[in-house]
């Protein structure tokens, strides 16, 4: 019988998946998936899955060209938020969501509210937010966007302006 602590790290199973080893590279990709469904419903919304499918198979045939182990996470991080925003281009994502569904968290005036937000917002404008929260700077979002830095700027500047104006809309 075998127990979660006996399943490898995607760390342990890189080097025998960079190797041709197809089982390692099923096991390290399977683990990965909940980090990379993670990052792609943030950005892709309804596209998630498809989005998902694309940035696994981009980090499966991309994945003997990582030279530096360590940097795994953050490759597969820059691999993934590239194939999330092809999926929105290639969808033609510029149409507004909707509400959030009823009842999906317990306080509706704290997790829900920024949910719907960022849901009003432009898609490029709720790209950059994303790309921020992930940590990534206007460089890195110009070359995932294939945008110069100084749209990247000029977008997250609007874009904070509209989710501030939307989160505390004037008291007139």
């Amino acid at each position: 019988m075998s127990n979660v602590s006996d399943i490898p790290t995607p760390l342990a199973l890189l080097p025998r998946a960079q190797a041709g080893d197809e089982q390692a590279m099923n096991q390290l990709l399977t683990g990965i998936v909940p980090y990379v469904a993670r990052l792609c419903r943030s950005i892709t919304h309804d596209d998630g899955a498809d989005a998902t499918q694309e940035a696994l198979l981009a980090v499966y045939r991309g994945l003997r060209t990582l030279r530096e182990p360590t940097a795994f996470y953050g490759w597969v991080r820059s691999v993934t938020v590239r194939e999330a925003v092809r999926t929105v281009k290639r969808a033609g994502e510029e149409r507004q969501y909707q509400r959030v569904e009823p009842g999906q968290e317990a306080n509706p005036l704290d997790a829900v509210h920024i949910s719907d937000v960022l849901d009003r917002l432009s898609m490029s404008h709720r790209q950059v937010l994303t790309l921020r929260a992930y940590g990534l700077n206007e460089e890195e979002m110009a070359r995932v966007l294939s945008l110069p830095v100084g749209t990247v700027r000029s977008r997250l500047h609007r874009a904070r302006l509209r989710f501030r104006e939307a989160w505390q809309p004037s008291a007139a």
